[in-house]
């Protein structure tokens, strides 16, 4: 195998046997044999379904790939033949590194067992001594934050209480192939946040196979993609054309061939001459005009709807994951209506503001205030800093002294989902500063309900349908 490969795949074939009747199982078990021994002709009692076939790929160490497709596509098969927990029917598969897998939910664990005797089993199967799991355990449990419950038998946990525990043991096992299977639609947003931040540092220089539904993890995460399709390989390369050919797949499935393009050929031979750029024009004139701030005119009819884009807003959290070097402090974070008012909920598409209240532990001179809102993957959806705005001669802040930053702006609609809002306090510039303090989801917020698009949906100033 080359070395630079961590995983190479050939002609890699998959069949179950599917038995119509249970007693057809023992029939397929005992009268072939017969049948043989006598110099009858050998009847079958099942049919082959082959959940792969001939599927060949390459991972290069230190690549992530995705891999996609729809329910019984065989992406689960294909983890498990490259995880050792499956043997293929045909083909080969070499594997060059240690691997570590989140499949399906608490495989691996023996239920009967606590929490910390199945970090023990599994840190073993993936090739820890019990020295070496000594040396980590304390790591790996505040790493879960399930508390008392890692010495509780593991029957008695939640779904999301039992994915802590099995990320906890795979981040610290040192392993060079992390196999990850939609592990991380479960879980609290905190935990997912935390998960996304050990993925992304694993993926520097790891080598990482992720399946899932969700086109868009795979296009933010993932390098190369993979598309399988009833146990074959439809499409392998770039994630952004693998997502758009398997949704365009899949849309075609539900509804039929689409006809996009022959009938905007059509209605262009009906109206060659597009006279209506002078309508345009004006309705162009017309928004510039306004003297207003925009305001999406739908907002009182959507707001009295059910697609109302309600978001809650939780606590601020000071113990949150943090770093820095301790000039100053973030000690509030907070989201305010225009009125000043603290905000328990907010609509998507109306204005808010979010203050971050501050303290200097010494003397800074230019400090500077920012934030993220990170959706669940750990992308930022927008942000920004008060570098661009800071009083000339820059301000200086004495040692014990308050601060705040405030950022107004239009909530955007969020589509359904957990988020963060992550808020850092530095001193200097931009591109030369000291960071003092950086807290990762100081703020989570929940979108319940969403009438938007894309990562997220801003209001609209103006939306026309005429006919040409």
């Amino acid at each position: 195998m080359c070395s630079e490969n961590a995983i190479r795949v050939e002609a890699l074939s998959k069949c179950y046997p599917i038995y119509a009747r249970p007693g057809d199982r023992l029939k397929q078990f005992v009268l072939p044999r017969l049948q043989q021994g006598l110099g009858w002709q050998q009847k079958r009692y099942f049919r082959e379904f082959w959940a792969l076939q001939e599927v060949s790929f390459e991972v290069a160490r230190g690549e992530t790939v995705g891999i996609i497709g729809r329910n019984g596509s065989g992406k689960s098969t294909l983890l498990q033949i490259i995880c050792g927990t499956l043997q293929p029917s045909g083909g080969r598969i070499e594997v060059n590194g240690r691997v570590a897998a989140l499949l399906e939910l608490g495989s691996g664990f023996n239920p009967e067992f606590t929490g910390r005797e199945n970090v023990y089993l599994n840190a073993a199967v993936l090739g820890l001594s019990k020295a070496e799991v000594d040396q980590r355990f304390e790591a790996i449990a505040a790493f879960a934050d399930i508390g008392t419950f890692i010495e509780q038998p593991v029957k008695m946990y939640s779904s999301g209480m039992m994915v802590r525990l099995a990320f906890a043991v795979i981040a610290h096992v040192d392993a060079d192939i992390l196999v990850i299977d939609e592990a991380l639609a479960v879980g609290d947003a905190f935990f997912t946040q935390k998960c996304m931040r050990f993925l992304r540092r694993f993926m520097e220089t790891g080598t990482v196979l992720f399946v899932s539904h969700d086109t868009g993890a795979v296009i933010n995460l993932c390098q190369r993609a993979i598309w399988l399709d009833r146990g074959r390989t439809r499409f392998q390369g770039a994630p952004k054309e693998a997502a758009q050919l398997y949704l365009a797949e899949l849309f075609e499935a539900r509804q039929g061939e689409t006809t996009l393009e022959s009938s905007e050929r059509e209605a262009r031979s009906t109206d060659p001459d597009r006279a209506d750029d002078d309508q345009a024009g004006g309705r162009v004139a017309k928004a510039q005009a306004r003297l207003q701030p925009p305001r999406d005119m739908r907002l009182d009819f959507i707001n009295a709807t059910v697609y109302r884009n309600d978001i809650e807003v939780f606590s601020f959290n000071p113990d949150a994951a943090q770093f820095g070097q301790g000039g100053g402090q973030v000690t509030e974070v907070r989201l305010l209506d225009e009125a000043g008012q603290p905000l328990a909920w907010v609509v998507g598409g109306e204005r808010v503001i979010l203050e971050i209240d501050c303290r200097a532990q010494k003397a800074l001179f230019s400090p500077i205030v920012g934030f993220y809102l990170l959706d669940r993957l750990g992308q930022a959806l927008f942000g920004d800093n008060t570098a661009r705005f800071s009083q000339r001669p820059p301000l200086s802040i004495a040692a014990g002294e308050a601060f705040m930053a405030a950022f107004t702006f239009q909530m955007p609609f969020l589509p359904m989902g957990d988020y963060a809002v992550t808020v850092a306090l530095a001193e200097g510039t931009n591109d030369d500063h000291v960071q003092h303090h950086w807290l990762h989801d100081a703020l989570i917020v929940k979108s319940h309900c969403s009438s938007g698009f894309g990562l997220i949906g801003i209001p609209m100033e103006h939306i026309e349908l005429v006919p040409r």
